[in-house]
């Protein structure tokens, strides 16, 4: 038969290693969930660069006409008069 002592022993071990899967899905839980969460900025690796930045070169008629109209609305706000 065994004494208590062994069975002390036994039961820790048998915590030990209850408690040693628990913390392990704990972990892996938490690693899905990190992976889910969207990131924060800074964090995150972006690409960078545009696909085609010569097009950014020469602004088109409808840009320039935009630009315009901003110009023109942001002197107006600051009461200034924008001429071309």
């Amino acid at each position: 038969m065994a004494t208590t002592t062994e069975i002390g022993y036994i039961a820790m071990i048998g915590i030990t290693f209850a408690l040693m899967f628990y913390i392990w899905r704990l972990r892996g839980k938490n690693m899905q969930r990190i992976q889910d969460e969207p990131a924060i900025a800074g964090q995150d690796e972006l690409a960078g660069g545009a696909v085609n930045p010569a097009q950014f070169e020469e602004p088109d008629d409808d840009a320039l006409d935009e630009m315009q109209q901003l110009l023109e609305q942001a002197a107006e706000s600051q009461g200034l008069n924008y001429e071309e």
